[in-house]
């Protein structure tokens, strides 16, 4: 696959009038065509400032941007224009346009200076609109969408720029959650079907793992590291950029699963490979008891029958069938000595 941005030696920051704010130190990394590549790392890590000093909006302190074999700073706005499309977190600022005006100035680099849209012109915006799923709001104000519609009119806008390269700082913060998947899911295609070079930086931690060829974690004291998400999973990059108390990294799924302090054990038996099961044990976790299959307390067994329903057994005898999970919670919680209620306090940090 061809390089289409090349970072060398960068560092980004900001000119103060006595000295440079530096953000980041001597990056080196790349970003190819037809492939979606997400930035990842906590707040203040610098990823809106690489990402904007990767868009021309502000000079890197030191080192090279090489876009297509040639500096940054050698193209003009106009050929940048043609070339870089970029969506921001804060679009609030545009009021009383349509969404069909808005994202009709996407065409702006193509129209000529009087900006008079041809039949290609109004096709792409059409074609925008239906792909980012808001063809219904064509005719809509900017000020009646929420924060999430009006992050998809300015992607459709970047789209009918038609630039070789996208940059999105953070393009799925207002969506909901099926529209974040949704929107993951169409960058991608678009990557690989119009061989783009697309970059975006997000919180989405585990969207990006399963969706993005490659990824970059960046962080004030670790610095960059890129790879593709199996690689940084397998090497434990992305467990040690993110591993913190009370979250487990699963390399073999790249996950991140909480983990409950516990105060009590309780015996789970049946069906262990159940559905009925994983489930009954992901519940008693967050409560602070811990299932296990033996235990010295042998008082309270849940036994899962793998069709829907679960046994309580107290002292050996038999108190409860029921076939919500929700029951069962209920039924072993407050069973808990006063002992074990002050452990389960402290476990959640509430003393």
């Amino acid at each position: 696959m061809e390089t289409t941005i090349e970072l060398r030696n960068l560092t980004t920051g900001y000119r103060l009038k006595k000295h440079n704010k530096i953000i980041s130190r001597e990056f080196n990394a790349s970003l190819k065509e037809g492939q979606m590549t997400c930035m990842l790392g906590p707040n203040g890590a610098g990823k809106s400032t690489l990402l904007r000093t990767l868009a021309a909006f502000q000079p890197a302190l030191s080192g090279d941007i090489m876009l297509n074999h040639r500096p940054l700073s050698k193209y003009s706005p106009k050929e940048l224009s043609k070339l870089i499309s970029v969506v921001l977190t804060d679009n609030s600022g545009i009021k009383n346009m349509t969404v069909w005006e808005v994202v009709a100035m996407g065409r702006s680099p193509y129209t000529g200076f009087w900006g008079k849209l041809a039949d290609r012109d109004k096709k792409m915006v059409e074609k925008c609109l239906s792909w980012v799923g808001i063809a219904e709001y064509a005719n809509r104000k900017m000020q009646t969408l929420s924060d999430g519609e009006r992050q998809k009119v300015m992607i459709a806008k970047a789209i009918a720029q038609e630039t070789p390269v996208i940059f999105l700082d953070e393009p799925t913060a207002y969506l909901d959650y099926p529209s974040k998947v949704s929107m993951m899911l169409l960058l991608h295609r678009l990557a690989k079907a119009l061989k783009k070079t697309i970059f975006l930086s997000t919180h989405d931690l585990e969207h990006a793992l399963q969706v993005a060829d490659n990824i970059w974690l960046v962080d004030r004291e670790k610095g960059l590291t890129t790879g593709m998400p199996e690689d940084l999973c397998r090497e434990g990059r992305v467990e040690e950029y993110f591993k913190r108390d009370g979250l487990q990294f699963n390399p073999d799924t790249c996950t991140f699963s909480v983990m409950h302090e516990t105060a009590r054990e309780v015996i789970v038996d049946g069906a262990t490979n159940s559905m009925d099961y994983k489930l009954v044990c992901r519940a008693l976790r967050r409560n602070a008891i811990l299932p296990v299959k033996n235990a010295d307390d042998k008082n309270v067994i849940v036994r899962v029958l793998g069709d829907g329903k679960y046994r309580l057994l107290q002292y050996g005898k038999e108190i409860a069938c029921v076939d919500k999970i929700e029951y069962i919670i209920g039924i072993t919680s407050s069973t808990l000595t006063k002992t074990q209620n002050n452990a389960v306090r402290h476990a959640a940090m509430l003393d």
